[in-house]
């Protein structure tokens, strides 16, 4: 059984102490610190409502009220997949203001689990000792992407976890080749902070990896009038969520992630689906090493209505080079499809947790927001 304490950026915190906020006056905090135990302090407590705000990776942020038991059921869906038990230990490594954060420390009391929590930065092995290990953890694309690329000797130590998360963002081609040289099951995540984090997972390394989601017990899936995906379970508290994803359903509880509906581009009439140039933009994109982050979206058009752009964060390619991308793209988008004109970004504008958001980004090149 573990002790009842945790490790916030190396400060020893015992339970007892959080939950009566003894240490307040004797150990010195910064922000991320006193919001992470403030959570903490709330969960030993017994509060049974949280605020959390959402993201705003799609739209304005706002905040949610999401109860104990919603946070109870999610945790008890990962801790059962994993196999988690009491004593093992965690890296908490994820901003802990929102859900998915928020959700590892609610996994951690609930199994038992030794804590070890870290600010959410790129590469957040660098602020543990070499020597310590984990039984699991939950990244963002862009963190694991940054461990297995700049510190490949944590290969080791992500190995000897039962398990990773891997949220918040599309994972990139780049990212899945990598992922492969993993032996650890590797879990791209779909949720949202309506749904307490995730409820469908998909497997992306050893043999049985796959392309689409299976969805964890007690959640039932739906359409609405749009063809877009609906949650309801008792992450949700039983009420419908209606989330704005397009999805082929394979079987009751098996779906393919097609995209979102507001992503989907009008052009000349035909309907583009952005993720659907992206998969081919990334496959033209492979043979550059770092592929530089990018995203598809639309520009407004006096003939077509819209036509399809291509945003990537890099340095402006010279004419051959932008030349030599076109020439890669052609033969595997319609014409339509195809990104009629292409921009640079030196760096994206993100959000709170890290994903990139496309209209702030789009403002900072001067660009409309469709």
């Amino acid at each position: 059984m573990p002790e009842n304490y945790l490790l916030l950026n190396g400060k020893k915190f015992y339970f007892d102490e959080i939950a009566e906020y003894s240490f307040r006056n004797s150990i010195e905090l910064n922000g991320y610190e006193a919001k992470t135990l403030e959570f903490c302090r709330n969960w030993l407590n017994g509060v049974q409502e949280f605020p959390i705000q959402t993201s705003g990776s799609t739209g304005t942020p706002k905040t949610i009220h999401l109860t104990r038991q919603q946070l109870e059921a999610s945790a008890r869906k990962t801790i059962k997949l994993l196999k988690l038990q009491p004593g093992d230990t965690m890296l908490v490594c994820l901003n802990t203001e929102y859900i998915a954060g928020m959700m590892m420390l609610a996994r951690g009391f609930m199994a038992e689990l030794q804590m070890i929590i870290v600010e959410p930065i790129s590469n957040p092995l660098k602020l543990v000792p070499e020597e310590m290990l984990f039984d699991f953890a939950s990244f963002v694309p862009m963190q694991l992407q940054k461990i297995l690329q700049d510190t490949p000797e944590n290969t080791a130590r992500i190995n000897h976890m039962k398990g990773i998360l891997i949220g918040g963002a599309p994972v990139n081609f780049t990212l899945k080749r990598e992922l492969q040289r993993l032996t650890t099951p590797a879990y791209h995540t779909y949720g949202m902070t309506e749904t307490a984090s995730h409820v469908a997972l998909r497997l992306l390394n050893g043999p049985n990896a796959a392309d689409y989601y299976d969805v964890l017990e007690n959640i039932r899936l739906g359409f609405d009038n749009r063809g877009c995906l609906t949650i309801q379970g008792d992450v949700t508290n039983n009420e419908l969520i209606v989330t704005n994803d397009l999805v082929e359903l394979l079987t009751p509880t098996r779906f393919r992630w097609i995209g979102r509906v507001d992503n989907t581009i009008n052009s000349g009439g035909v309907k583009v689906q952005s993720e659907v140039v992206e998969v081919a933009v990334a496959e033209a994109l492979a043979d550059l090493d770092p592929m530089p982050r990018f995203f598809v979206t639309s520009q407004p058009d006096e003939l077509l209505g819209e036509h399809v752009i291509l945003v990537m964060e890099t340095e402006p390619f010279t004419e051959a080079e932008e030349k030599e991308l076109k020439s890669r793209i052609k033969p595997l988008l319609k014409k339509f499809e195809r990104p009629k004109k292409y921009y640079y970004c030196p760096a994206f504008t993100e959000t709170a947790t890290g994903k990139v958001s496309k209209q702030r980004t789009l403002r900072k090149l001067g660009l409309e927001v469709i």
